[in-house]
């Protein structure tokens, strides 16, 4: 199984609208960040978590193959404003979106049109399944366990899928479900920048607070802001276990 990080941005993406700092300056690729989303491959099986507004720009750039499941943590537009853009893959047939029962709520709420009983031609057909933390199902050959993880006061969905976990947009994790998190190999994590605290995102020592807590034995940093700093300069300050990921990056897990 291999990860391949789409977008490993902020809401604002990288560089931000308005900002001359260096990173947003920065002529590294590394340094440049999409809104956050992945795709996970095995031989037999494609999911991608999330599908922001930049969906169309990073789905160009993989090969063009079904799409078996959609994974969505939540319903907030940066991860959820490009589902249009998943019109192009319905040829291969009806995708299957999952969520919780709150982020379900938004998108049919949001993208009413998606759900019709007449749909107008064109628009993508989808089937929005709701999930409830914990309990696994299978998208062909991957088995998927939900897990419940706070973000400020929202409740929305990481992902485990075997020995790798995907949590983003992380404030909190209540200890309950640290259980469903042993034996992990890869942690994805969210981490905003190194200091000044926000209401609803971790920051870098939180995250890695929370990556030794699980036993994960390599971490990758992502829905990251321009304050994290350069990525080299940034890369130096980890420790060896924990990286930055960045936009294109594939891992095998």
């Amino acid at each position: 199984m291999r990860l391949t990080f789409l977008g490993t941005g902020t809401s604002h993406g990288v560089p931000m609208i308005g900002c001359d700092c260096e990173v947003c300056r920065s002529s590294d690729p590394r340094d440049h960040r999409l809104r956050s989303s992945a795709l996970v491959e095995t031989s037999s099986t494609r999911l991608l978590i999330d599908c922001g507004p930049d969906a169309r720009q990073q789905l160009l750039g993989i090969p063009f193959r079904k799409i078996d499941g959609v994974l969505l943590t939540h319903a907030h537009y940066d991860h959820v404003g490009g589902l249009d853009d998943l019109r192009a893959f319905c040829q291969f047939g009806d995708i299957d979106l999952y969520a919780n029962d709150v982020a379900a709520k938004n998108i049919r709420h949001n993208f009413p049109y998606y759900f019709e009983e007449k749909l107008y031609p064109g628009v993508p057909r989808f089937h929005l399944h709701e999930i409830p933390a914990h309990v696994p199902f299978l998208i062909g050959d991957q088995k998927i366990v939900p897990v419940s993880v706070m973000h400020d006061k929202l409740p929305i969905l990481g992902y485990r899928i075997g020995r790798l976990a995907y949590l983003t947009d992380v404030k909190t994790i209540p200890s309950e479900e640290y259980d469903y998190l042993k034996g992990i190999d890869t942690l994805v994590i969210s981490s905003l920048r190194w200091e000044v605290p926000h209401h609803s995102h971790l920051l870098v020592a939180d995250a890695i607070a929370i990556a030794r807590r699980i036993g994960a034995r390599r971490t990758y940093l992502m829905h990251l802001t321009h304050k994290i700093g350069l990525y080299e300069e940034a890369s130096d300050r980890l420790p060896k276990d924990v990286r930055l990921a960045y936009d294109g990056l594939t891992i095998e897990i």
